[in-house]
């Protein structure tokens, strides 16, 4: 059983931090799965990390492609199909308790100006610590990215 990590955004972009976070991930050797609710934003997503600099390249796909399971880095709405050990939840995408304590990490990203995806994120935290998942809460801000909370 890993660590929900919820990332309060509040000067960086989900992509931004997204890039960042993901960049991490790959170096460790995780397969991860990139969950959204909106195809659309996560197609978007799919070209950005495509137009990147080439020494950025994180090798991905969009899931319902032939080779789902091949993705280190798979993009999509539904569950996750490539044996991956992390997932990003972004737009309110959700994550069941025994589906996060079978992963080494979830990242949370929400916007800190929006005031339906704070509460929810409220909400999530509440819920996997209470069914004893480890947790932590991080902020960017005072700038730079900081952990503000912790728990299990």
């Amino acid at each position: 059983m890993g660590v929900v990590m919820f990332y309060h955004l509040t000067r960086s972009t989900p992509a931004e931090t997204l890039a960042m976070l993901l960049s991490r991930a790959v170096a460790q050797g995780w397969r991860v799965m990139v969950r959204g609710t909106d195809r659309g934003a996560l197609e978007r997503l799919d070209m950005q990390l495509w137009q990147g600099p080439p020494e950025a390249f994180l090798p991905h796909g969009m899931q319902g492609g032939p080779h789902d399971a091949d993705q280190p880095v798979l993009i999509g709405t539904g569950e996750i199909s490539n044996a991956a050990k992390g997932l990003f939840l972004l737009d309110g995408a959700g994550v069941t308790v025994d589906e996060a304590r079978g992963l080494e990490r979830v990242w949370l990203l929400f916007d800190g100006g929006d005031g339906a995806q704070l509460a929810a994120a409220r909400e999530k935290w509440k819920a996997l610590t209470a069914a004893g998942l480890a947790a932590q809460y991080w902020s960017e801000e005072s700038g730079r990215w900081e952990k503000k909370a912790e728990k299990g």
